[in-house]
């Protein structure tokens, strides 16, 4: 099949490539139609390797996608062909202790598409275990289904700072991430979401949604924004989205007692961190990796209208052009946001 694959670090091809076609009694085959650029799928086009994940062969990129079923297995009876859906990427050993425990994403057996060495679904159709795709509820168009994806991430970020309704929370950093973490949040019960960035042209797009406060560091102090609106007292929930190690600098100043600390950005080098500034606000502290038993309701949330995730869109490449996207991507213009690349009609 024809696909954007990555031949070595900095060297992008679209052309013929062999990938598995059987479709076994659990899976269902879908044409893909719409697929995001992740800043993963990037990093690997320009750095070759995240963390211990090496590309050294060639391997096909992308991993948010959604499309329509063309077959399904014998076994599988909750989808059927001509249904829209969207897939979760990462599947897991089902017989792992990790997903035992209702942690999947933790698995180390999990094989997630567009990671070293397994291939992504920047190609017209997949296979895919029918337990991990999700029907897409009319309302919701195949741009927003592989926006599921990413908005994952921060629902899971949601989840894990076991918010109460009326918090105020920080989210540090305006890219994807950020923004979907902050709606996330803001879906979750809190009353408002301050989010930092450098980007002032992000901010703005962070600034549409009601409930999401934008702060630009390089005019004002994200510490005297959050002590002046909470009288001293802080945010309930910090979430950092950034991965800056910068961002870590009087993190703890912005929590209030007791409150939790969420790490959703994975930073790229070493991070100096503040356990005393902690220990002295007994901070609760929650990392995020992935997302595990949300897909489902990331889908809801976008059905119901409570989320909009189109603003976020920044620009739709046809897939003929995937690479010119991958370049684009690379650039970090800061205007860009979301950008998707269309294979279906």
């Amino acid at each position: 099949m024809l696909a954007l694959v990555l031949e070595r670090k900095g060297e992008l091809s679209l052309r013929e490539i062999d990938l598995p076609a059987t479709v076994g009694p659990d899976d269902v085959k879908v044409a893909i139609h719409t697929v995001g650029v992740c800043g993963s799928d990037v990093h690997y086009y320009t750095h070759g390797a995240i963390g211990p994940f090496v590309v050294r062969e060639p391997m096909v990129l992308g991993h948010e996608a959604a499309g329509t079923i063309t077959d399904v297995g014998s076994n599988v009876k909750n989808l059927k062909v001509g249904d829209r859906v969207c897939m979760e990427p990462g599947v897991p050993n089902m017989s792992s202790r990790a997903t035992k425990l209702g942690i999947y994403n933790v698995d180390p057996d999990v094989r997630f598409w567009a990671t070293p060495p397994v291939h992504g679904v920047l190609t017209p159709e997949v296979v895919h275990p029918a337990a991990f795709t999700y029907k897409l509820p009319d309302n919701v168009s195949f741009a927003e289904g592989a926006m599921v994806e990413p908005f994952a991430v921060g629902l899971q970020a949601a989840t894990r700072a076991r918010i109460t309704p009326g918090d105020v929370a920080v989210v540090i950093g305006c890219g994807p991430i950020g923004i979907m973490t902050g709606l996330a949040a803001l879906a979750g019960g809190c009353s408002r979401v301050f989010i930092s960035d450098l980007s002032e042209p992000k901010l703005q797009i962070a600034a549409q949604y009601s409930g999401l406060v934008p702060v630009n560091i390089t005019k004002q102090s994200l510490n005297d924004t959050v002590s002046s609106a909470t009288e001293g007292w802080g945010a309930d929930v910090v979430f950092e989205a950034s991965g800056s190690p910068r961002a870590y600098d009087g993190i703890f100043n912005l929590l209030r007692p007791g409150g939790a600390l969420v790490l959703v950005g994975l930073p790229v080098e070493q991070v100096a961190f503040d356990i005393p500034g902690a220990i002295v606000k007994e901070a609760r502290i929650e990392t995020v990796f992935r997302y595990a038993n949300n897909f489902d309701r990331a889908v809801n949330l976008i059905a119901s209208g409570k989320v909009d995730l189109k603003p976020l869109i920044t620009e739709t490449f046809d897939f003929k052009d995937s690479i010119a996207a991958f370049d684009r991507a690379a650039k970090g213009l800061p205007q860009d946001v979301k950008l998707q690349i269309r294979l279906g009609a």
